[in-house]
């Protein structure tokens, strides 16, 4: 991970996740433009020429809704017949002059330099990450005042942007909810403008409205981060549970009160045991690091493994994997949803490769194995997406 990209969670501060995280906000102003490199209009610019980018994935907003599709582009068929969306440049041009806001959902998967933020990010907060691009040139809102239902940190590449917040009108509303917040006050309790290099965290629910409206362009990077709530905690227990013969039996919809009432105390002191431990938030944060959804990356030209060539790199595609050794001191690497188990020996190479990109003969330098072990290792994980490799002629 670059000191460059890093530098995003280092500046949220180092009391963020016991002060501010899922508390309140926080806005750090940083050097001007030293995310600049990070995503630049040359990079955007690239993405609309090269990539066939379908709605809602790219869209225009405005006003608080999605600009029509045809108001920019216009349907191209191919010869096969295959129908997509072709963007019109003096279209989409006028509609921004106009004040649309342009947006692109999950850029990461994109750019490589958005995804090592993203990254970088998951591995801090231990939590997925998705970032969508915002780029605007008016004081025209492109959705109004809004509130989001997961927390956003959000980088400032060029230009600038006012921001009003006016705080949570239902505490940690989610999307799927038994009622919606209440309408948010009339003024805000924070406004502040943000410039390039500057970063801000906002929590779910924060009503807040946001503008270009300092004359002059703005683009920056919205990086959504996936909650952990105490209703997620509840259904992966339930699963957890079904190994409880009183959890998987069916309801006593017929019975007598005395065993309905019978079979929930029983199920009640099922699920109080397990309320009771003082590891089980532990517990299912550990199982959604184990879990969590690891960004594809094939290692083609290697289709049937590994080869035994010390300069082949490779490194994690995962950003919450868990090393650990069992009793017998074998080690075992919780990724992807899957444990591996290997032997002792193997340690110092998971060590190293969990740690950054290597080569091959670097994860093997002072141990016992051979290059054809280590590339069978590689091999493992390279084909369950925990690695990903690149060849000798990189």
């Amino acid at each position: 991970m670059t000191a460059l990209h890093s530098a995003v969670v280092a500046r949220l501060g180092e009391d963020f996740l016991t002060e501010a995280f899922g508390r309140t906000y926080r806005v750090s102003h940083g050097v001007p433009y030293s995310f600049a490199h990070v995503f630049t209009w040359h990079d955007l610019n690239d993405i609309l020429s090269r990539h066939r980018l379908e709605a809602p994935r790219f869209r225009l907003a405005a006003g608080g809704t999605t600009i029509p599709q045809d108001a920019y582009a216009a349907p191209t068929a191919t010869r096969r017949n295959t129908v997509w969306q072709r963007l019109h440049p003096d279209s989409l041009s006028e509609q921004l002059r106009q004040g649309a806001t342009l947006v692109i959902d999950a850029v990461d998967e994109l750019h490589s330099g958005v995804q090592l933020i993203a990254s970088q990010l998951e591995e801090a907060l231990r939590a997925q990450v998705q970032v969508n691009l915002y780029a605007s040139w008016t004081s025209k809102e492109g959705f109004g005042t809004h509130w989001d239902d997961h927390d956003v940190v959000v980088v400032q590449l060029d230009g600038s942007k006012r921001w009003k917040l006016y705080g949570p009108t239902r505490t940690v509303p989610m999307h799927r909810d038994v009622a919606e917040p209440e309408p948010p006050p009339e003024t805000p309790v924070a406004e502040f403008v943000l410039t390039p290099g500057d970063v801000l965290y906002l929590p779910r629910g924060w009503w807040h409205s946001v503008s270009a409206s300092e004359g002059e362009r703005s683009m920056h990077l919205t990086c959504g981060i996936s909650s952990m709530t105490g209703a997620d905690l509840l259904i992966w227990l339930s699963e957890t549970l079904r190994t409880n013969e009183c959890v998987r039996a069916d309801l006593p919809r017929f019975g007598t009160a005395e065993e309905k009432q019978a079979f929930t105390d029983e199920l009640r002191a099922v699920v109080l045991k397990e309320l009771e431990d003082g590891e089980l938030i532990d517990r299912y944060a550990r199982h959604r690091d184990a879990t969590e959804r690891v960004r594809f990356q094939t290692s083609l030209p290697h289709i049937a493994g590994v080869p035994a060539n010390p300069n082949v790199l490779a490194w994690m595609l995962t950003t919450r994997h868990v090393l650990s050794s069992d009793e017998s001191g074998n080690a075992i690497l919780t990724a992807n949803g899957e444990n591996f188990t290997f032997a002792p020996p193997v340690r110092p190479l998971l060590d190293r490769l969990t740690d950054c990109t290597h080569t091959l003969g670097d994860l093997i330098r002072g141990t016992d194995l051979t290059p054809t072990q280590a590339a069978s290792i590689l091999t493992t994980l390279m084909q369950a997406n925990v690695i990903a490799v690149e060849g000798e002629n990189w």
